[in-house]
Formats: structure tokens, C-alpha cells, sequence
């Protein structure tokens, strides 16, 4: 027989399942029906991160699970709490960022306030994570803890939601058990269904590998790289699935930014059979399939989704690290294909990248602030992406050298996240150099956690990219041909701004002048906003170009 316990209160029981899972922090906002876990938070090895905003809470600990691997925690009380949770879980659920979140609510057992600020959460989260659940016995927080922790880190990862009532948070449990944590298991795909792969990839003329965000994971990165030095195939990758193999890789082409219609894809074009690896239709597609045209390998943990510009030839399910050990086992290095044009495409693609990276335009150009970014940061350096026409080029022309160096979100693309994001890096990398680039429109929407990364005592800096716009959506008005109207704004002094929060407070004044800045707000610590106006009139020109360039390659 198992020795007993002592009674103990289910706000303690949880923080204990939480402890066992290895939690080390909760990220949020408590509210009075948070009361009773906030008092057991406090006498736990667990660190409160209080934040300004429950939205940021929700991208802090999705990025922690993100980089990880181990789900990370959020903390909201009932109603608006609780709603301000909702894009940041629909953030982890498309992105496939493994995130536990606790909301609080008024007791069920007693009504104290009617329905005051009362909304179903349960119900509300269930469209939005992988399982939802509201806490009616305190003996059931250890298997349901449990529970919720191995749905949120089995692939594919994503969000849980656990609702604890003040009731239920306050009763005592006289007998209770806590259930130890386990790692995910992964199955392997089918002998049959390898076999098949290598015999497709064996007979293609010029296959590619393309590189998706399901890849990005620590079992993974060997194998991968391993099949690429085996079979000297080529390989891409799409925009979460950067930095999986480094970007100055001989056989590394590029990032499909973009859909279509960029220099990538004429090397796509021509490739007679893509090997899809961990990437789903959830991320905008790096390529379109069409009836008649290339063969296309599913290699995921599930099965692909099929879309109408998505429905691959074979699906090879199961661990993708195990697939490419098995499938370098069984491939030779092939005679008859032939890489010569991606490599052609290569080299159009460098080219293309250094067009402007040392332009003394200001405002800046987007080439140049990439091209300076990589300059200041290191092969183990962070960068966190917000939302803007910005990540485009950072997607394009940013080279990576390890795996997790660069943090962006092509799957919601919500607005909000980069600061917050740059924010969990910073604190789970101290000694690294850790930055957040966001457009003005996507910085303002969370700005508040400046104090937040402030009192935390973080080493960061934040560029500010200010063209007073909301510039994607502009851009792409003018793509259609649609008049200039509706899209701009006013913005505060950001100089001033960084600084009222007791951070560094910055403007760049010249193109010259930003690498040096940069270099500057790192080696004094802390954290630092820099302002840098930003020129974006010429992403149109851009375009068309690379438009002219794929029919003369073709």
C-alpha cells in the first residue's frame, strides 16, 4: 500500500502536480478568484512572472514551450482574463507551441455574485486547444495535470486549458497521489511506407527537401542534416522552419517568404519531386501544388491535411527523425540526379540578397536593417519577429546558424507577439544576445511590457521599425491597385517612451549610425528601444523585378 499524505488544500495539490511536471515559472495576471494558487505559488519553487497584459502572458509561455519543448504556463482569472487568453491561444495551437493555461472562476458549489463577469471558458477555449477542462473535485487535479501536460507536449504540440473555481481551489483533499511526469512517446512511421519514400526519391531526376517547422526539434536536427550530406539534395524551407540547417549550408537555397513568384521558386518549378518534411498547411505555403505537376512526400508526425494546393503522392507518418535515419539506411547516392539549376538558383538568390544591405538611404531600407541585425548579433543570437512587411525580408534575406535563432510566427501572424516572445528568450538565454524587431503598429499593441522585461531585469534590445502605418496592409493596397487611404497613424516619441519605463531610449539618426547603436545598447545591458525609421516604398519594385528575373532563368 502506498503511504498516505497529510490533507492538503487542491490550490497546493496543483502547484505540486505543477512542480512535478518541472514548472519553473507561471506567466500572467491573477485576478481575486486566483487567490488561493497565487498564496500556494508563493511558498512553491515556482517564480510568478507577473505581467502587464494577459495576451503577453499567453505568447511568453507558448514561446517557452517553443524553445523547450517543455510546455510552458499562463495564468488568467474568469471573463476578461480569461478572454484576453484566447489569441495567444490560438497563437500556440496553429503554431504548435506546447502551453498550459489556468484560468480562475467563481465557485460552482455557491453563487456570491450572480453572473457578474461569468462567461462558459470551458467552452470558449474548446475550439482553441487540444483539451479543455474545469476542475470539480480537488482529488482529480493529479491525472488531469498529467493529462493536460502530455496532450500539450505529444505532437503536435499546442495548448490546454485547465479552469480551477475558487470553491474547488480552497477545499482540502484528505487523499491524494501525484502521477510522475513521463516524456512523449513517438511512433515510427511503417517499414512499407520508408521503403516507398526512398523509392520515389531514388527515382526522381531532381527532388528537393523541403524544411518545416515540425522539424524543429532537438531529435530531429541530426538526422536531417545527415540525409542532406548523404544525398547532396538541396533543401529550403519555409519560414518556421528556419535555422533547422544553417543558412550558410552549400545546399541551402533560400526561404519561401513568399507563395509564388520569387527567385525559390523557379528551383521549386523544377524540381520533380518535393520531400515535405514537418511542414502542414496550418503555416502559408511555401509552394502551391497543381493537378499533373511534381510528386510531393508528406513526411510529419500525422497525416497531411489536404488542401486544394496540398495533396502529397505518399504520407510517411510517424517520428521525422526516425524516417531520415531509416531513409539514409536505405538510399544511395544517386547517379542520374541532377542539382545543376538549383544550384544556378543559388547563386541568384545570394546575389539577390546583398542588393542594397549597405545603402546609406534613410530612413533605412528593410535590407539594410537585416543585413545590420546579422551583423550585431552572433551564431547563437535570438531574433523575435513581430508581424509586419518586415518579416518578409527577415524571412528571405536572414541567414541562420542554429536552430531557434530566429523566432517568427507564419502561421496566426498576430500582431503583439515579438516583444513578449523576445522577452522568454531573454530570460531562458541570460548570456545570449536576445532582440525583438517589430513594426510601430505590432509594438504598440503590447508595448506596456516594457516595464514587464524592465523588472525582470532582462538584457534586450527592441528596434521599433516606425513608418506610421500599418505597412503590410498598405503595401498590399497598393498591390491591388487600391488608393492610399486608411492605414496611417500617429506615434508617440519612442525615444522618450522607452525611457519613461526605465529602459534605454534610442532613435537612429542615420544608416551609418544603426550597427554602431546597436552594438552599443548590447554592451551596456539591460534593456534598450531603438527607434528606427524605415523606408518600405520599395517592396513593389522589388517584386516585379524578381517577376522579370524568374522569365529570364526560365
Amino acid at each position: 500500500m502506498s503511504p498516505s499524505h497529510p490533507p492538503v488544500k487542491t490550490s497546493d495539490l496543483l502547484v505540486k502536480a505543477l512542480e512535478e511536471e518541472g514548472v519553473r515559472h507561471v506567466f500572467g495576471v491573477p485576478g481575486e478568484e486566483n487567490l488561493d494558487f497565487l498564496e500556494s505559488l508563493r511558498t512553491s519553487s515556482i517564480a510568478l512572472v507577473l505581467t502587464r497584459h494577459e495576451q503577453a502572458a499567453a505568447f511568453m509561455a507558448a514561446t517557452y514551450g517553443r524553445l523547450t519543448g517543455r510546455a510552458g504556463v499562463c495564468l488568467a482569472t474568469l471573463g476578461p482574463g480569461a478572454t484576453n487568453l484566447v489569441t495567444g491561444a490560438a497563437y500556440a495551437r496553429l503554431g504548435a507551441m506546447p502551453m498550459v493555461m489556468i484560468t480562475g472562476q467563481k465557485p460552482i458549489t455557491r453563487s456570491k455574485q450572480g453572473r457578474f463577469q461569468m462567461v462558459d471558458v470551458v467552452s470558449m477555449m474548446r475550439p482553441l486547444t487540444k483539451f479543455t477542462r474545469q476542475i470539480v473535485h480537488g482529488n482529480t487535479v493529479p491525472a488531469l495535470v498529467r493529462e493536460a501536460f502530455r496532450l500539450a507536449e505529444e505532437e503536435r504540440p499546442g495548448p490546454v486549458h485547465l479552469e480551477l473555481p475558487e470553491d474547488i481551489a480552497s477545499e482540502m483533499i484528505e487523499d491524494w497521489h501525484l502521477i510522475p511526469r513521463r516524456e512523449p512517446c513517438l511512433n515510427c512511421a511503417s517499414e512499407s511506407s520508408v521503403t516507398r519514400a526512398a523509392e520515389m526519391i531514388q527515382e526522381a531526376v531532381s527532388p528537393l527537401l523541403l524544411i518545416g517547422a515540425g522539424t524543429n526539434r532537438k531529435q530531429v536536427i541530426e538526422p536531417l542534416k545527415a540525409f542532406v550530406e548523404k544525398t547532396g539534395i538541396p533543401f529550403f524551407n519555409t519560414q518556421m522552419g528556419k535555422g533547422v540547417i544553417g543558412g550558410a549550408h552549400p545546399l541551402y537555397l533560400g526561404t519561401a517568404a513568399l507563395s509564388d513568384n520569387d527567385y525559390l521558386h523557379c528551383a521549386i518549378d523544377r524540381a520533380d519531386l518535393v520531400i515535405n518534411a514537418g511542414h502542414d498547411v496550418v503555416e502559408k505555403p511555401p509552394f502551391f501544388m497543381r493537378h499533373g505537376g511534381k510528386r510531393v512526400i508528406h513526411v510529419n508526425y500525422s497525416p497531411a491535411e489536404v488542401d486544394t494546393v496540398y495533396f502529397p503522392q505518399h504520407d510517411v507518418v510517424g517520428d521525422i527523425g526516425h524516417t531520415f535515419r531509416r531513409l539514409i539506411e536505405q538510399l544511395v547516392v544517386s547517379e542520374h540526379h541532377d542539382f545543376s539549376y538549383f544550384m544556378k538558383i543559388r547563386q541568384e538568390v545570394l546575389k539577390h540578397i546583398t542588393m542594397d544591405v549597405d545603402s546609406p538611404r534613410y530612413p533605412l531600407l528593410p535590407q539594410r536593417v537585416v543585413a545590420d541585425v546579422r551583423k550585431v548579433l552572433p551564431a547563437d543570437g535570438i531574433v523575435a519577429l513581430d508581424n509586419g512587411i518586415y518579416k518578409l525580408w527577415f524571412a528571405r534575406n536572414y541567414r541562420t546558424n542554429k536552430d531557434n535563432t530566429i523566432l517568427l510566427d507564419n502561421a496566426l501572424a498576430t500582431m503583439g507577439a515579438g516583444l513578449p516572445s523576445a522577452m522568454a528568450a531573454a530570460m531562458l538565454n541570460p548570456t545570449r544576445r536576445v532582440m525583438a524587431v517589430c513594426g510601430d503598429g505590432g509594438f504598440m499593441m503590447n508595448s506596456q511590457e516594457m516595464e514587464t522585461a524592465v523588472r525582470l531585469g532582462l538584457n534586450l534590445v527592441v528596434l521599433v521599425l516606425r513608418d506610421n502605418a500599418y505597412g503590410m496592409i498598405r503595401w498590399k493596397q497598393a498591390m491591388l491597385g487600391f488608393a492610399d487611404w486608411g492605414l496611417e497613424y500617429g506615434n508617440p516619441d519612442f525615444v522618450l517612451y522607452g525611457r519613461a519605463y526605465g529602459a534605454g531610449g534610442h532613435r537612429v539618426e542615420s544608416a551609418e549610425g544603426f550597427l554602431p547603436l546597436m552594438e552599443r545598447c548590447f554592451q551596456e545591458g539591460g534593456v534598450h528601444l531603438i527607434e528606427v525609421p524605415v523606408d518600405y516604398s520599395e517592396n513593389q519594385r522589388v517584386l516585379i523585378d524578381e517577376l522579370a528575373a524568374r522569365v529570364c532563368l526560365l
